[in-house]
């Protein structure tokens, strides 16, 4: 099934998967605090990502919808329109 996600939501889920790479990464050197602002910088995205506005609009739609966009925003040679 194809989805119209909005941009905004798209480029939420791609900064999600940005600040998530930043921790995997994170060199052993960085200090606590870097780590910490690298968490909270996720927990936000997943507050903007799971309370979207797409998501009320369509309901019944969420599993299979967030896996299209995981997917949609992991690989920048898909488009979403």
């Amino acid at each position: 099934m194809m989805y119209s996600f909005p941009d905004d939501l798209v480029q939420t889920q791609r900064a999600w998967y940005a600040a998530y790479g930043q921790l995997a990464i994170r060199p052993s050197h960085s200090t606590a605090a870097q780590t910490t602002v690298l968490r909270r910088q996720l927990t936000r995205l997943s507050v903007r990502i799971s309370t979207h506005p797409y998501w009320a609009a369509h309901p019944g739609r969420p599993p299979a919808a967030r896996m299209a966009l995981r997917e949609l925003a992991r690989d920048p040679a898909l488009t979403h329109r």
